[in-house]
């Protein structure tokens, strides 16, 4: 701290006379309980994100009472405020969508309300990135506390944990594998604590790519929700944000080209969420940071997956935790890493690195050695070609390499709801060697990019066994889910993309070591094509949809909306 800070003298609301100004608000502040000694202390302020549809939160309760007491204890008042909030599979017609709106929110109340520093407290997918978004935009002192993942249940003596659990047993249910009687009993017992999905998948992700940031305390990002060093992490998080106070440890300076390509070592190595790219690319954008997807394979092509944890590999959030969490993981990259970084303590990357952690213990069958990757390459690769020239996504740590170098037949889905129709239609022309394509699933759809990307294998070819093939869209997935699936394929359908002009019996290539995706019909066909090309639908005319459907850019900006980058 220092003798600049004003805690509530901040941004006085504006009555044309400062010294009224001060005098009303200390006056309606001390109807909340205040003392006059209280009120003369510096602010720390914390956005508070408990939600009834949002059941990644329900303990932020807590949570906050142990924020709390670190701001009081370290000579601070800690206020609370309220933004929205995303629970994942609450939200019509994606959490995405909203993403935006909740960093809009989280960066003006930081701006208009009076604090010296900031505590964002998330956890579910997007929440994480909304508030890493608006606090770089409103570039004052912040610290993230992410909620950290649920613990596992139980089911016939196996672990399950949403979601990539739930995922497979709906695969078999749909193959007429499990009754439904037992998917009845699984879908009780997939996610039984507070917290976020319990694989590395986006919220985990995110909260990785949040240390690597340099964005929250050290070691804090996969300690479950419900363990006892959670509520010890975020009184810590609440001292820490008093210490900051004053300081230039901004999010615009923490965050920039340096981390962000650490965030993105972290992303390979865990084999992490595709979503990761979108709101890595977004939360960089608000810092003036471009992400490329160039860049993105050259530091896969160097960087080896070292987690085994779902839907990659075996283990479980809970796992990584016990086995050292990111600090463990970092410093098996450490000669990758940029360590002169400066982070959220105030020291860079390399000195935290210098110090011993914990009890020093690894668990090698959940983090691996450099010397022994589970795959000696990162988990995410970008393709490009005619089908996707700004690019698309593939998380091959999922997928099948058998299906990476393939010539397949396109089966056409011309929207969700078309899908919806006729995937499991038995009359439906599809064999395993096809490629089904969603078409109008992107960020410019009228669907808003959800998580449709992971088409269901047709019911007739996953009864027969068929556990795998190639699919294309304009789509994201979640990231506990698996296969072998190009996403975010770049212009999207809705934007004149290539991939809208694709149809039934046309014929695509894949190459994942080419890095290309190819649609095999030749220029003169697809202008014809695009020349026909049925009207866009009405835009919508009033409201958040007609801001998003107006200012929304592609998967290659993050999705984010164009007046909100930094000019």
């Amino acid at each position: 701290m220092n003798d600049k800070t004003v805690g509530i003298a901040n941004g006085l609301t504006n009555y044309g006379d400062r010294d009224f100004s001060l005098y009303l608000r200390r006056s309606f502040a001390q109807s909340m309980g205040y003392s006059l000694d209280m009120l003369k202390k510096p602010v720390v302020g914390i956005a508070y994100t408990p939600s009834g549809f949002n059941n990644c939160h329900r303990h932020f309760p807590e949570l906050l009472q142990a924020v709390k007491r670190g701001v009081l204890a370290a000579g601070a008042l800690p206020v609370e405020f309220p933004t929205i909030s995303l629970g994942e599979v609450f939200l019509n017609p994606t959490s995405l969508k909203f993403r935006n709106l909740m960093s809009m929110d989280t960066e003006e109340m930081i701006r208009a309300q009076p604090m010296d520093a900031v505590v964002l407290m998330g956890g579910c997918d997007k929440t994480v990135p909304a508030q890493l978004m608006g606090c770089v935009s409103a570039a004052k002192p912040a610290v993230m506390l992410i909620g950290g993942p649920m613990m596992t249940g139980r089911y016939h003596g196996e672990r399950l944990g949403a979601c990539t659990d739930c995922r497979r047993f709906w695969a078999m249910y749909r193959a007429g594998k499990v009754s439904d009687e037992e998917i009845n009993v699984v879908e009780s017992r997939l996610a039984t604590t507070a917290g976020s999905c319990a694989v590395m998948g986006t919220a985990s992700t995110m909260a990785c790519i949040t240390e690597a940031l340099g964005m929250c305390l050290p070691g804090t990002a996969a300690i479950p929700a419900v363990h006892a060093d959670r509520l010890r992490a975020a009184e810590a998080t609440g001292a820490l944000a008093v210490r900051m106070i004053g300081s230039n440890l901004t999010p615009d300076r923490i965050v920039n080209q340096k981390s962000i390509e650490n965030a993105m070592r972290v992303l390979l190595a865990i084999g992490g969420s595709t979503n990761a790219i979108i709101h890595l690319t977004a939360i960089a954008g608000r810092a003036g940071v471009p992400v490329s997807l160039e860049r993105l394979n050259a530091l896969s092509d160097t960087t080896p997956v070292l987690v085994n944890l779902k839907p990659v590999g075996n283990g479980y959030m809970e796992d990584f935790f016990a086995a050292g969490g990111v600090g463990a993981l970092l410093r098996e990259l450490k000669d990758l890493l940029h360590l002169d970084v400066m982070t959220v303590t105030g020291e860079t990357l390399g000195q935290r690195l210098a110090q011993p952690e914990d009890d020093g213990f690894v668990d090698r069958t959940i983090i691996a050695e450099r010397g022994m990757p589970l795959e000696p390459q990162g988990g995410l690769v970008a393709l490009f070609g005619n089908l996707a020239p700004q690019g698309a996504i593939l998380k091959r740590s999922a997928a099948d390499a058998n299906l990476f170098e393939l010539e397949g037949r396109a089966v056409v889905f011309s929207s969700l709801e078309d899908l919806a129709a006729r995937i499991d239609d038995p009359a439906l022309d599809v064999t395993a060697k096809d490629i089904l394509v969603l078409q109008n699933a992107g960020p410019h759809s009228t669907s808003a990019m959800p998580e449709a990307g992971y088409l269901p294998i047709p019911k007739k070819l996953a009864s027969a066994g068929v556990k795998d093939m190639v699919r294309v869209s304009d789509a994201r997935m979640s990231g506990t889910a698996f296969g072998t699936i190009v996403l975010h394929v770049t212009p999207d359908s809705a934007s004149g993309g290539t991939l809208g002009l694709v149809r039934n019996g046309d014929r695509i290539k894949l190459s994942v070591k080419d890095r290309r995706i190819d649609l095999l019909v030749d220029d003169a066909e697809l202008k014809k094509r695009a020349a026909a090309r049925p009207a866009a639908p009405a835009a919508p005319t009033r409201g958040y949809s007609k801001l998003y459907a107006q200012e929304v850019l592609g998967a290659d900006d993050g999705c984010d909306f164009a007046f909100l980058k930094p000019r």
